[in-house]
């Protein structure tokens, strides 16, 4: 029977788009708040954006690769502003801040429908909530549930930049089962990537994996399409999730 629902965040409970000028205007905003705090970059907001997409994926690629999330002082030092020598020990007190706008900011974020009405469903089956998200601030998440009025909701929250540990690793799920003191058998995941999300709830060995459609994960799942992982439901809003559950637990 399943006891509890986890879900991701980005692309999940919320999808993001970058608009023209977005990261023109974004890598400003920073330039601006490093100067606020006595860190000068010698570099254009156009030419930051640049090399802070380029220094991200290059990040993003190590950490796929070993599964580990850094430290925010030593990704924004080794990896996001590393062409400018900025310096761990400057960047380390303003790192956490620098690490919210990023995931707050950078991109314009769209909660989904129904987020609300989902949970207090999900609750109203005395079904336990949680989130398990890659992200690399540690206070973004909590703030964004929040806003969407679901803070009060969780009973745990597993976070890549606290753990060190990223999805697709069954070890940040197990983390989240030690947390609610349930089996994987017990346990349901909702996410929006194959590379992330199905992959690591099935090698979880998660009870039940749902996929909500985002056209914006297509990119990250390149060349995923016949590698044989597939969700138990594909859908396309959160107010399936209720339903879905309700039937397999009456199973």
């Amino acid at each position: 029977m399943i006891k509890a629902v986890l879900f991701d965040l980005g692309g999940t409970l919320h999808t993001a788009s970058s608009p023209p000028g977005r990261d023109a205007w974004f890598a400003r905003r920073l330039l601006d708040r490093l100067s606020d705090y006595g860190v000068e970059l010698d570099v254009s907001p156009e030419e930051l954006a640049v090399r802070l997409h380029e220094n991200a994926e290059a990040y993003k690629r190590r950490s796929e690769q070993d599964l580990r999330e850094l430290p925010a002082a030593e990704i924004w030092s080794g990896w996001y502003l590393r062409d400018w020598s900025a310096g761990r020990e400057r960047l380390a007190p303003i790192a956490e801040e620098l690490s919210f706008l990023y995931d707050y900011e950078r991109m314009r974020v769209l909660r989904r429908p129904c987020i609300r009405e989902t949970f207090e469903a999900l609750r109203d089956q005395g079904l336990r909530l949680g989130l398990i998200s890659n992200i690399i601030s540690l206070s973004a998440a909590p703030h964004f549930l929040e806003e969407y009025g679901v803070g009060s909701y969780m009973d745990c929250m597993v976070l890549s930049s606290a753990a060190g540990i990223r999805k697709p690793s069954a070890e940040i799920f197990r983390i989240a089962e030690r947390e609610l003191g349930l089996l994987p058998q017990e346990l349901a995941y909702v996410g929006d990537t194959l590379s992330r999300d199905v992959r690591g709830a099935r090698n979880a060995g998660w009870r039940l994996m749902i996929q909500i459609r985002n056209p914006g994960a297509a990119r990250r799942d390149a060349g995923l399409e016949h590698a044989g992982l597939r969700p138990d439901y594909l859908i396309d809003g959160l107010e399936e999730i209720p339903g879905i559950i309700r039937a397999e637990n009456r199973q």
